[in-house]
C-alpha cells in the first residue's frame, strides 16, 4: 500500500506523518539560569523567569520551566506544619512530686562534627533533673521508652509540659500519654517562659557541660551528663527553693 493510501486508511495527515520534530538548543537558556542561581541560590522559577523577561528574553515559561527542572534548580518548600491553637500556660510550682514533669531537647555537637540530642526531663516541684539522655536522635518512640524507664522508679505524673516540637506532637506521644493516665501540656509557640523550670536548667546544663567540655563520643556525654545530674540534684542550691538543694527540699517537705 502506498503511503498516501495508508494515511487515509487511518485518517492520519501525510504532513503529520512526515513530521520529524527538532531538537531545540536549550543551552541559551541554561546558562542564564545558571547565571542567576550563582547569584541568587535562593531565588525561585518565578523570581527567576520575571527577571528574565526584563532581560528581553521571550522564552515560553513552560519551556524555561522544564529547563529549570531539568537542572534540578527547583528547591522543595517545606510546608510548615499549623499547630492547634495553644492556650496560655500558667507556669506555677506543684505542692507535690510527680504531679508535674518538664521536657524538652537540647542539641550540641561531638569533637568530630556529628550532632547530638538530649532529652532533659525535670520534675517541677523540687527542680529535680529526673534524667538527661544522650543520643543521636529521639524518635516518637524511643522517647516514650525513656520516660518509661523513668517512671519504672519514679512513677507516672499527673501531666508532661513541652513545646510543641515534632516528637511531642506525634501520634504515638499522645496515644503513650492516654494510655498512662498523663495530660500532655503544650506551650504556645513562641513562648518558651511558659516552660521556665527546665529552660533555666538547660542554661545552667549548657554551662557546665555542653560548652563545657569537647566531647568525644556519646559514652562520654553521657558520664559527664549523670555526674553533673548528681551534682545538679544534690549539691547546688535554689533560690527558688530557698537555698536547698532539690534533694533538701524533698526532704524537708515530707517530714
Amino acid at each position: 500500500m502506498s503511503e498516501r493510501k495508508a494515511c487515509e486508511t487511518v485518517d492520519l495527515p501525510r504532513q503529520s506523518y512526515r513530521y520529524q520534530g527538532k531538537e531545540k538548543d536549550d543551552n541559551e537558556i541554561k546558562e542564564a539560569l545558571q547565571d542567576l542561581a550563582l547569584q541568587h541560590p535562593r531565588w525561585g522559577f518565578r523570581k527567576m523567569n520575571a527577571v528574565l523577561h526584563k532581560q528581553k528574553y521571550t522564552w515560553n515559561h513552560k519551556r524555561t520551566y522544564r529547563v529549570y527542572c531539568e537542572m534540578k534548580l527547583n528547591l522543595r518548600v517545606k510546608p510548615k506544619k499549623r499547630l492547634p491553637s495553644r492556650e496560655k500556660v500558667i507556669l506555677e510550682q506543684p505542692k507535690q512530686p510527680n504531679k508535674s514533669w518538664s521536657i524538652d531537647f537540647m542539641s550540641d555537637s561531638l569533637l568530630n562534627g556529628k550532632a547530638i540530642r538530649t532529652m532533659n526531663i525535670m520534675d517541677d516541684y523540687n527542680r529535680e533533673v529526673l534524667w538527661i539522655e544522650v543520643r543521636h536522635s529521639f524518635p516518637a518512640k524511643q522517647m516514650t521508652k525513656i520516660l518509661d524507664r523513668v517512671a519504672e522508679w519514679r512513677g507516672y505524673p499527673q501531666q508532661i509540659r513541652s513545646d510543641n516540637g515534632p516528637e511531642f506532637i506525634a501520634k504515638h506521644t499522645a496515644d503513650w500519654a492516654k494510655e498512662h493516665g498523663v495530660r500532655w501540656v503544650f506551650i504556645q509557640p513562641g513562648k518558651p517562659n511558659q516552660n521556665g523550670y527546665i529552660e533555666r536548667m538547660n542554661r545552667t546544663y549548657r554551662e557546665d557541660v555542653l560548652d563545657a567540655y569537647l566531647l568525644d563520643n556519646l559514652h562520654q556525654a553521657q558520664e559527664l551528663t549523670e555526674d553533673w545530674m548528681m551534682m545538679y540534684n544534690s549539691q547546688r542550691p535554689h533560690e527558688a527553693l530557698n537555698n536547698l538543694t532539690p534533694f533538701e527540699y524533698a526532704t524537708v517537705a515530707i517530714n
